[in-house]
C-alpha cells in the first residue's frame, strides 16, 4: 500500500533560483529550534519536516517567536519562510521581524518584512556591507497577522549558509622539501 500523502525533501533548488542554489546549504540541522508556544502537534517538528502541508501554529499572545540557536558563530546566508496565505488566511503573519545575535539579550534587529499575502517561499538575504552575517542566534519574530488574527501559522523555515568547498586543503609543493623522506608525502593519490 502506498503513501497517499507522499512526502518530498525539499531541494535547495525549490527555494532558490539555480545561480543562487548552487552557492548554497542548509544548514538548520545544526542549531537548536526552540519556540514561544505551539499547539500539540503543531510545533518544531512541523517546522521542519520538508512538509509544505505541515505548519507551525502558536498558542498565545504575540509576538511569537521562533529562537534558532548554533553552537558555534555559524554564517548565515539567507533565512526562507514558506507561507501560504490561500489556506491559513489570519493565520499568515504580515509582520516579520528578524533578529541576530549572541544571545536572547542582546539580539538586534536585522530585517522588518511587512507582507501582504505572501504565498510560497520568503527568501531574506542576511547581508551586511557585502559580508554574510556571522552568529550565534537568530530569532524570527512574528509581530502581526493579516486579518489581526492572533495565532500564526509558518510551514517551513529554512536557515541556509554559504557552500563550502569540502576539498581546500593546501599541500606544500614538493620544491618545499629537502629530504627524499619528506617528498613522498608530498603527493595524495
Amino acid at each position: 500500500m502506498s503513501d497517499t500523502k507522499s512526502k518530498k525533501y525539499i531541494q535547495v533548488e525549490d527555494v532558490f533560483p539555480e545561480e543562487t542554489a548552487l552557492l548554497v546549504r542548509e544548514i538548520g540541522q545544526n542549531a537548536v529550534w526552540s519556540l514561544s508556544s505551539c499547539k500539540v502537534g503543531s510545533g518544531v517538528n512541523q517546522l521542519r519536516d520538508n512538509d509544505l502541508t505541515t505548519y507551525w501554529q502558536s498558542d498565545g499572545p504575540q509576538p511569537h517567536l521562533i529562537n534558532i540557536q548554533f553552537p558555534k558563530r555559524t554564517i548565515i546566508s539567507y533565512i526562507s519562510i514558506y507561507t501560504e496565505y490561500k489556506q491559513d488566511e489570519s493565520y499568515t503573519p504580515n509582520k516579520i521581524s528578524i533578529r541576530v545575535g549572541n544571545d536572547p539579550h542582546d539580539l538586534q534587529q536585522f530585517e522588518l518584512l511587512e507582507l501582504d499575502e505572501p504565498s510560497g517561499w520568503i527568501n531574506t538575504e542576511l547581508c551586511k556591507d557585502n559580508q554574510n552575517i556571522k552568529t550565534f542566534m537568530i530569532q524570527i519574530a512574528v509581530l502581526g497577522n493579516h486579518q489581526n488574527g492572533r495565532d500564526t501559522h509558518l510551514r517551513q523555515i529554512k536557515i541556509f549558509g554559504p557552500k563550502h568547498n569540502t576539498v581546500d586543503v593546501k599541500v606544500p609543493s614538493i620544491e618545499q622539501f629537502v629530504s627524499v623522506d619528506m617528498a613522498q608525502f608530498s603527493c595524495i593519490r
